[in-house]
């Protein structure tokens, strides 16, 4: 499968598992991050925060890597985009 020509793999499920983990530990160490800087984040944007980093430590295990050209730099940048009016959705069916 490829994605504005980057040819895509399919990871293990080893591998989307340790992307995870890795990112909620990012994330963990983000939220840390701004709280010990005393800047109030408020749960809308943990989530959303959550969601980027979660999709950068996938997408570098589906072979979208950022620093590689402008390809990969597009196609992140739009799924992100995707993702995050997704949740935007989601957050105004709820309430």
């Amino acid at each position: 499968m490829t994605l504005f020509g980057i040819k895509l793999r399919l990871p293990t499920s080893a591998e989307a598992t340790g992307a995870a983990v890795m990112g909620s530990g990012l994330w963990v160490a983000a939220m840390g991050l701004l709280r010990a800087a005393a800047i109030t984040v408020e749960p809308y944007d943990a989530g959303a925060l959550l969601i980027v980093i979660l999709w950068g430590c996938l997408s570098a295990r589906l072979g979208i890597r950022i620093g590689t050209g402008h390809r990969h730099l597009l196609a992140n940048i739009c799924i992100s985009g995707v993702l995050l009016l997704v949740y935007q959705g989601a957050w105004s069916a709820v309430g």
